[in-house]
């Protein structure tokens, strides 16, 4: 028995070593074929904060007052600069003096461009110059897009700079100058991968710079403006014909993240008519925040389909209102 005994132990040995020596052939990442790389991941991230355990986070940075409604020619942006307000409509550029009186408009902003081109988004004004996302757009779906810089005074176009397809943007539907970074960042309209970031671009020569992972992303997303140090997002995620308002969120802006984090700063409450939320942008004189919206129109994958019943045309407005910081 004890002889059995003996040489199952010395049985179980080998089959011990046995398996010891397979367990680190294939930690080794050795096989006959050769050495295997071991993947590399990356590396874990360190919380610091939580916005969500954060009231002050969670609250809005101003409070608004309706001061205002303004109605204009185009359908897309708002841009307030040197107390002038500048709007773009799918196919126009136009700009208006500080009492709303129409001063000029050009309506072939695409004049001279070399890709197809047939509507623009919401629009920014810095240094004397309108900074305009430029596309074709269809049905939903977009193409050749590009960056295109016009003369604030003339309206005409200076210069252009194609979207880095290697960004995996899509669709642009907003645009705006952050001095602070001198960075231009873009939005998407799609509900899709394209619209779950923000695009940065040099100010400088126009070359792409990199995107930021919103979370969580609105929907719909349609305009964008800097303002002290922060972006501020309109958001068409309101369903019209249930009467669902619209609404604005903001994201810091902090180019050492990957990502940024979306609050909510306003719902759409208040405007004549539920329907379709646009550009955004600020009187830094005034301290005042503008909101382009349309009303009367139905509008299915981005395209006007018909009228509300009461409607010959449909509306494009200008909301004005006060911005007071929030009390905490």
């Amino acid at each position: 028995m004890k002889k059995m005994i003996c040489i199952f132990a010395a049985f179980m040995a080998v089959l011990t070593v046995l398996s010891g020596c397979a367990r680190n052939d294939a930690g080794s990442g050795k096989d006959e074929h050769g050495p295997q790389e071991v993947p590399v991941y990356p590396l874990p991230v360190n919380v610091t904060g939580r916005y969500e355990e954060d009231e002050e986070h969670m609250l809005p940075n101003y409070t608004y007052a309706l001061t205002g409604v303004h109605e204009v020619d185009g359908r897309q942006g708002i841009a307030w600069y040197d107390g002038m307000y500048y709007v773009s409509g799918s196919t126009t550029l136009s700009v208006y003096d500080g009492e709303w009186n129409l001063l000029k408009v050009n309506t072939d902003p695409f004049e001279g461009m070399e890709t197809a081109a047939n509507h623009i988004g919401d629009i920014d004004v810095y240094d004397g110059e309108i900074y305009a996302g430029v596309e074709y757009f269809m049905d939903g779906e977009a193409d050749d897009l590009q960056i295109a810089v016009y003369d604030a005074d003339t309206l005409e176009v200076i210069r252009t700079f194609p979207v880095d397809p290697e960004s995996g943007q899509t669709e642009v539907s907003g645009i705006t100058v952050d001095p602070d970074s001198r960075s231009v960042w873009m939005c998407s309209w799609e509900d899709g991968e394209s619209g779950r970031y923000l695009y940065r671009y040099s100010l400088e020569d126009g070359s792409y710079l990199g995107k930021y992972h919103l979370q969580a992303p609105p929907q719909w997303i349609q305009g964008i403006v800097y303002y002290d140090g922060w972006i501020y997002i309109t958001s068409d995620d309101g369903t019209a014909d249930l009467g669902e308002a619209d609404h604005i969120y903001r994201c810091r802006v902090d180019l050492g993240s990957t990502s940024f984090i979306v609050t909510l700063e306003r719902t759409l409450d208040d405007v004549i008519l539920q329907g379709e939320i646009e550009g955004i942008s600020v009187d830094r004189d005034g301290g005042y925040m503008l909101i382009s919206y349309n009303r009367g129109s139905r509008i299915v994958l981005g395209m006007v389909m018909g009228l509300y019943e009461g409607y010959e045309r449909e509306i494009h407005e200008v909301f004005v209102y006060e911005m007071r910081p929030a009390i905490r």
